[in-house]
């Protein structure tokens, strides 16, 4: 199995952002977009940015154990039960975080119009320094991070179909990240950020 250790740090300073570019193998990563394509109870849900209340460019879904809810943006989501493949992906990613991760929030980006705008995971349920595992199935998307106070400092990589993308340490305190909208795209992309509400 791969280490996190033989994969380079993306980021120059502030933070700890590893890729896994194919962590699953393509008839794997085929298997499960299937599935979570279709058992997963995606819905598309109003969020509040800067005391306007808007659609979020995207479905998306709140997975995991009992009693973890996750509050962003004026949305509260209480959990739905582990699937399947979610239990299959969770086991797989674990060992490499080397975390147990307790809930999942899934978003189905349903062509290139779908993104997610500039933001960082730092809510306090989340807790300090929070390990968050990012598993894509789909549509390969450009996915940016940017510093939160030296904004020249930016990076750009490729999450690709079957990777896995962990980012931890100081990352959600001095970098915002977000994917952004892209014309060329006309597939559809499911990403999923396994995390630890504390």
């Amino acid at each position: 199995m791969e280490s996190i250790e033989q994969h380079i740090n993306l980021l120059p300073k502030d933070g700890d952002v590893r890729l896994f570019p194919h962590f699953f193998r393509p008839e794997e990563s085929d298997r499960l977009l299937h599935a979570l394509t279709e058992n997963i109870a995606w819905k598309q849900e109003p969020i509040v940015i800067m005391g306007r209340q808007v659609m979020q460019p995207r479905l998306t879904a709140w997975y995991g154990n009992e009693g973890k809810a996750y509050t962003y943006s004026g949305v509260t989501m209480q959990p739905l039960p582990w699937t399947d493949a979610l239990r299959f992906i969770k086991s797989k990613i674990e060992p490499v975080a080397g975390v147990v991760f307790n809930s999942a929030l899934l978003n189905f980006y349903r062509n290139g119009n779908d993104s997610m705008g500039w933001h960082r995971d730092n809510e306090r349920s989340l807790g300090p320094q929070p390990v968050i595992g990012s598993v894509s199935f789909g549509a390969a998307r450009y996915f940016q991070l940017k510093h939160a106070k030296e904004k020249t400092l930016r990076q750009q990589v490729v999450l690709t179909h079957g990777s896995f993308l962990l980012m931890r340490g100081h990352t959600q305190e001095n970098w915002y990240h977000g994917v952004p909208k892209t014309a060329r795209i006309t597939e559809p992309r499911i990403n999923i950020t396994f995390r630890i509400i504390v």
